[in-house]
């Protein structure tokens, strides 16, 4: 289910909460909505408005966290990328074919990670994408150095490609599973409808209390759909940028 989806059942909960506290609200005796019957409900909605800010903060913090490792990983992979091509360059003619195949895994990639945003440009040739890294290491693997220097650039050629395999599973991962704690979640939102049927139990129903708590109970679920958001980097409103891998795409083309 997407975000949007989550966050709009989350916003139908939480004003039917303030709706059936309204109508709670003309049913009950006069006695149940004296001054201190009041004064002790704002004492259990401040409480619980306490947990469910904690839980709120908790939530960004967690999925901002998320967002932020992915968009340093693809930063540090399109660097370390480029940097590999180099040094590839630097050993010799050997490696044309490691570097070909560096550039279209790359321009794979990037067609995975933004479909939306057109095919990337591919030259005829027979790889298989799923390999990626694990060819290019091969093919370095049955190089044979000449010289000290050599074999000085195919160590580190070794070295910055399981770098860049290491973050590469470390994405995947990531991007598979999710960061945020479902179970918290479904407690804030829980919370929200206890706090809203409160508002809706304690307030009189006119139109002014009405659009008041319908302006916060929008603001509280588009809170929600944020970290929801946040947590599913590759897609909807905020996404992490691709551009680091789309520079060494453009940087290996050349």
């Amino acid at each position: 289910m997407s975000p949007l989806a989550i966050s709009l059942m989350a916003f139908g909960c939480i004003f039917s909460g303030m709706l059936i506290g309204m109508f709670i609200r003309s049913i009950l005796p006069e006695h149940h909505l004296s001054e201190e019957s009041k004064d002790a409900v704002k004492l259990g909605i401040g409480m619980i408005a306490t947990l469910a800010a904690l839980v709120l903060g908790l939530l960004i913090a967690t999925a901002r966290g998320s967002f932020d490792a992915m968009n340093n990983g693809l930063m540090q992979t399109g660097s370390k990328i480029i940097l590999l091509d180099r040094v590839m360059a630097n050993y010799g003619p050997e490696t044309k074919e490691a570097r070909d195949l560096l550039r279209h895994s790359l321009a794979f990639a990037l067609d995975q990670l933004s479909p939306k945003k057109g095919k990337q440009k591919l030259d005829k040739i027979t790889f298989d994408p799923r390999a990626g890294l694990e060819a290019i290491q091969d093919k370095l693997l049955r190089l044979s150095p000449q010289s000290e220097s050599q074999h000085w650039l195919l160590s580190q050629a070794l070295q910055i490609s399981r770098e860049i395999s290491d973050v590469r599973w470390l994405l995947t991962q990531q991007r598979e599973q999710s960061s945020l704690p479902m179970p918290f979640f479904v407690m804030l939102v829980f919370w929200l409808i206890i706090i809203f049927f409160s508002f809706g139990m304690i307030s009189p129903p006119n139109a002014t209390v009405i659009t008041i708590l319908l302006v916060c109970s929008l603001s509280a679920a588009g809170a929600l759909y944020m970290i929801l958001e946040l947590d599913h980097p590759y897609g909807g409103l905020i996404e992490v940028s691709i551009t680091p891998l789309q520079n060494a795409l453009n940087y290996l083309a050349q």
